[in-house]
């Protein structure tokens, strides 16, 4: 019964910003990561950012000091800002929810995903 559902994708100028949000519905477990991922025409899909319920956040080498991930537990959404965005961080942005119940046991969710275009 997890849902995963995406706002704030759309197309911005080199050098533009854009806040990418996702909010879970269902019934989620408290031990879980949250994060972003991305896929490109051509290429395959790729970790952009994560964000555990109770840890530290993991970045991708592409967009550390440029994109920051934020989550609020008690409402299950995640949020991804998006600063100073080049034509390659064109690509489709999908939110991952990942429930944890041992180390191997674990569950992923997805969006249905939200197109950003950085273009001139």
């Amino acid at each position: 019964q997890v849902q995963l559902v995406e706002s704030g994708g759309g197309l911005v100028q080199p050098g533009g910003s854009l806040r990418l949000s996702c909010v879970a519905s269902g019934s989620i477990l408290s031990n879980n990561v949250m994060g972003w991922y991305r896929q490109a025409p051509g290429k395959q899909r790729e970790l952009v950012a994560s964000i555990p319920s109770g840890g530290n956040t993991n970045y991708a080498d592409s967009v550390k000091g440029r994109f920051t991930i934020s989550r609020d537990n008690a409402k299950n959404t995640v949020a991804l800002q998006m600063n100073s965005l080049k034509p390659e961080d064109t690509a489709v942005y999908y939110c991952n929810l990942q429930t944890i119940r041992t180390y191997y046991l674990r569950t992923d969710y997805w969006g249905q995903g939200t197109q950003v275009t950085v273009s001139s």
